[in-house]
């Protein structure tokens, strides 16, 4: 069955609010048997349409998956419709492990101990529970520690399409290695959790 313009638009923004969930463009393209360009283009057009029409819906992009979600602006009107209180904002030690893992992905708590000083745990257990972070392997040394990446939900909560849209962080050299003067203190250091709180401009 060959679909015109505006059905194509019709079932991609059905699949879109089918799934409930991103979903990732492949799936997209071989349910309509379409290429990559092509939905691309059709997701560029409904996105659009939501934004400039001043829609209660966005389409939002995370990497290579898309999701409907209510617009940020109608967010309080949305909340007080079906009686959810708005979810507390991210401690300071919760930015901070969250950050550390944002930009030294996959990591361990291990690591994340070492850089902080103090026993991570807790926070990891919470980052895991709100779905910011999750396990991704193990490292294979002694022990096996848990390795943790950070979620899809991570990029929405924080308004990011991919990881390359984190602030650069002072002090890191393009292998992702930190740069460290003669006295051993970072060059030009930054808190990670100073870059990642910049973003913090939503509801998490």
């Amino acid at each position: 069955m060959t679909l015109d313009i505006k059905e194509l638009d019709a079932a991609v923004e059905g699949i879109l609010f089918a799934a409930g969930e991103p979903i990732h463009i492949d799936r997209i393209c071989l349910a309509l048997d379409l290429d990559k360009l092509s939905v691309q283009q059709i997701l560029q057009r409904l996105g659009d349409y939501y934004a400039f029409e001043r829609r209660g819906i966005r389409l939002v992009r995370m990497e290579d998956s898309y999701q409907l979600c209510s617009a940020p602006e109608y967010a309080d009107m949305i909340r007080r419709a079906f009686e959810i209180r708005k979810t507390a904002k991210l401690s300071q030690p919760a930015l901070e492990v969250l950050a550390i893992i944002a930009y030294y992905q996959p990591t361990t708590r291990a690591y994340v101990d070492q850089i902080r000083g103090v026993d991570s745990s807790y926070t990891v257990g919470l980052l895991v529970e709100r779905k910011l972070i999750e396990e991704c392997g193990r490292l294979q040394v002694p022990g096996r520690p848990r390795l943790y990446r950070t979620t899809k939900n991570f990029l929405r909560s924080f308004h990011l399409t991919s990881l390359e849209d984190l602030p650069s962080l002072p002090g890191m050299e393009s292998e992702g290695q930190l740069q460290l003067g003669d006295d051993g203190t970072l060059v030009d250091a930054v808190s990670p959790a100073e870059n990642v709180e910049e973003n913090e401009n939503t509801q998490l």
